[in-house]
């Protein structure tokens, strides 16, 4: 049996209720949503409600998975959108560095390099950034961004240019 077949089975088991099927096609793509969490979020402490978020609302909404899409592609829109939404509640709350993380030099620069990729991320506008987001973490064909976003593909195609182009300046310009 291939991935897609496998896939097929563990959604038909969990629209029927069963739970250990849904928990194997959460594990399959929890990675990712996780990434995706937390780059929409910002932090992780936002990215970890949204990512609880995705998984009840996934759990209770399996019963509506039509499989027009992929698993995954339903899955991703429902973690952007949890996401998004505790985005949108929280504007105001700052990014959160333990104050007492100690680390090697490595691990700094990668938290460094990782801590302007997000602040770069934040000072795009909301709809640029979950098309980025999308598009690099996510491999959503600009299609299924226009859908998800409820615009045409030309909008997301220039929405992820555009982002692109901030986040570049951003990073490069330090701006936070």
């Amino acid at each position: 049996m291939d991935a897609v077949q496998s896939q097929s089975v563990l959604v038909a088991a969990a629209r029927e209720g069963d739970q250990k099927a849904f928990e194997a096609l959460a594990a399959q793509h929890r990675t990712m949503l996780w990434s995706v969490c937390l780059r929409v979020t910002g932090n992780t402490f936002d990215a970890e409600d949204a990512l609880q978020d995705t998984l009840l609302a996934a759990w209770r909404n399996i019963g509506g998975f039509r499989g027009e899409s992929g698993f995954g592609t339903w899955i991703y829109r429902i973690a952007s959108n949890a996401a998004m939404s505790i985005v949108r509640s929280r504007r105001d709350t700052a990014l959160e560095i333990p104050e007492n993380l100690v680390a090697e030099r490595d691990f700094a620069e990668q938290l460094a390099a990782a801590d302007v990729i997000q602040q770069a991320l934040k000072s795009i506008p909301e709809d640029f950034r979950v098309a980025l987001v999308l598009r690099e973490l996510c491999d959503f064909t600009y299609a299924q961004i226009a859908e998800h976003q409820g615009v045409g593909v030309p909008t997301v195609k220039t929405r992820i240019s555009r982002a692109r182009r901030a986040l570049e300046a951003a990073a490069s310009a330090g701006a936070f």
